[in-house]
């Protein structure tokens, strides 16, 4: 099994394997000593690919000696053998988690922008209507997204009402009111 970056493989060293126990037959744990060829650090763990040796079969009907390569994890699979130094085995360690901004680890995954209006007919006089964020529960489905100043527009009439569930009440009655009291409770 060639390395897939292209580079040389270097000759792997000695490693001991631990085998699973079979309960069928009745073996316990066995430790096989195998090739390590190369080391990956995943989120969950190491993993190590190691050469077990086996046999293969020949066109001829005959057999000879293989190497099956597995990646294991380690510790769990795998035991150093004394004296020898694992600092030449090709590794990968984890790369770099991309940047998290704080304001994302706190807020969480951002909701759709704007807003809907889901409209309310109650009898005769003008149309009263409620404000939604789109991914409200109570925001009627396939209803146009409004932008800030259109969601404005629509709060500023005396029949709508601003959405308490989903947070919309608390969005934009600042930017209709003003900031100012906030600080007057």
């Amino acid at each position: 099994m060639p390395p897939s970056d292209g580079a040389p493989e270097r000759s792997p060293v000695p490693v001991r394997v631990v085998l699973p126990a079979d309960p069928v037959l009745g073996h316990p744990e066995q430790e096989v000593v195998a090739r390590l060829w190369r080391r990956r650090q995943t989120e969950k763990g190491w993993l190590y690919l190691v050469g077990l040796p086996s046999f293969r079969d020949l066109d001829d009907g005959g057999v000879e000696a293989a190497e099956y390569r597995v990646w294991v994890r380690a510790p769990e699979h795998v035991r150093p053998v004394d004296g020898v130094d694992y600092d030449q085995v090709p590794t990968e360690p984890l790369p770099p988690a991309p940047p998290t901004s704080t304001v994302r680890e706190v807020l969480g995954e951002r909701r759709p922008s704007g807003w809907v209006l889901a409209k309310v007919r109650e009898g005769r006089g003008p149309a009263r209507g409620v404000l939604h964020a789109p991914d409200c529960e109570e925001a009627p489905e396939g209803a146009p997204v409004l932008d800030v100043q259109r969601a404005l527009d629509v709060a500023e009439n005396p029949g709508t009402q601003l959405c308490t569930l989903c947070g919309c009440a608390q969005e934009l009655t600042p930017m209709l009111s003003g900031f100012d009291h906030i600080t007057d409770s």
